[in-house]
């Protein structure tokens, strides 16, 4: 694997620089990063992590409890909290080029510009295709993120605000500040951001059944595959449904997921016995053949919608995501009419 050394020399830079010198192919010593507003209040391990993409958390936290990592000529600890203006020595790191950005002009990477549904300085929202995962790894070389970053290469911050499966798609927030990064972050922990999504499930939901309160578990297969399960050890879980439409053994719901854990409303909806047609995980093989033969070659998830107060603002705002023509065309065969989704 290619690999390449920052050496010989010192510069003094934003932060965010140094972001975009992670992909460089030039060679450079010791470097000096002046923290500014938009990473005041950060942890410098965190900040390591962030800006030194690629190399592996133990060699962050060594070099911090070796001292080579100095902030105003002093050693800290994992902990301290960087403020306004300090000055922060980051010695010589190996970096991979595996973290390389893709190129631009990749018709994968072109196709996220024009899923773009609102931009500003501070924040993206994208309806993010299905089958594209948000971030690059596990056999994916990259994802939307680094899409963005590629197509937006002058841009000194972009982060993930949030997550959404690689089959489903829809709504995806994307910060252009750290200060916008953290309060959306603030407002996710407080269970203040409402998303709302659309399934088609394989089954007739029951009218009744509003909302699923049913713990869920991660395990990992021998394969290195996640899967998640109703189980008491789990951690609480909560999604709320309504039923949109249903015809003959099909429902179109919306679900709105109190909590937010790895696969919620799939595996809530299995456990209300109509999972998601689609869904290679939670669906059955026999199901998932049906499926494919109605012409159903995705996860029949979306993230309809996402709605939170502007940070830095008392504003309310709120995103909506057109289905697409993949789903629009697997509702039509279903008959089923998405004229009740409602704003």
């Amino acid at each position: 694997m290619d690999e390449f050394l920052f050496g010989l020399s010192t510069f003094k830079m934003s932060n965010d620089t140094l972001r975009r010198m992670n992909h460089a192919t030039q060679n450079f010593s010791v470097t000096f990063v002046e923290v500014d507003e938009d990473t005041h209040g950060q942890r410098v391990d965190n900040f390591l992590i962030t800006h030194l993409k690629g190399v592996p958390k133990s060699r962050i936290y060594r070099i911090l409890r070796k001292g080579e990592v100095r902030v105003n000529k002093k050693r800290v600890k994992p902990e301290y909290k960087l403020q306004n203006g300090d000055l922060v020595r980051i010695p010589p790191v190996r970096m991979s080029e595996a973290n390389a950005l893709p190129n631009r002009e990749l018709s994968d990477v072109k196709l996220l510009e024009d899923c773009i549904l609102y931009e500003d300085k501070s924040l993206i929202v994208i309806n993010k295709p299905s089958g594209i995962a948000v971030h690059g790894g596990s056999g994916q070389s990259f994802g939307v993120i680094e899409g963005l970053r590629a197509l937006r290469s002058d841009a000194k911050f972009l982060e993930l605000v949030h997550r959404i499966d690689r089959d489903t798609s829809g709504c995806l927030v994307i910060a252009k500040k750290r200060s916008i990064l953290k309060g959306l972050h603030q407002q996710l922990a407080e269970k203040s951001v409402k998303k709302q999504y659309i399934a088609i499930v394989d089954g007739l939901w029951p009218s009744r059944l509003d909302t699923i309160k049913a713990p869920l578990l991660k395990n990992q297969l021998r394969s290195g595959e996640r899967v998640v399960r109703v189980d008491a050890a789990g951690k609480p879980s909560i999604t709320k449904f309504q039923v949109l439409e249903q015809n003959g053994s099909v429902s179109l719901v919306k679900a709105a997921p109190i909590t937010g854990r790895t696969h919620q409303i799939r595996v809530h909806s299995q456990f209300g016995g109509a999972p998601i047609l689609g869904d290679t995980k939670y669906q059955t093989p026999e199901r998932l053949a049906l499926a494919s033969n109605l012409g159903v070659r995705r996860l029949c998830l979306h993230a309809y919608s996402i709605a939170f107060t502007y940070p830095g603002t008392s504003k309310q705002v709120e995103f909506f995501a057109p289905l697409g023509g993949e789903l629009t065309a697997i509702l039509d065969k279903l008959s089923l009419n998405d004229t009740n989704l409602l704003r």
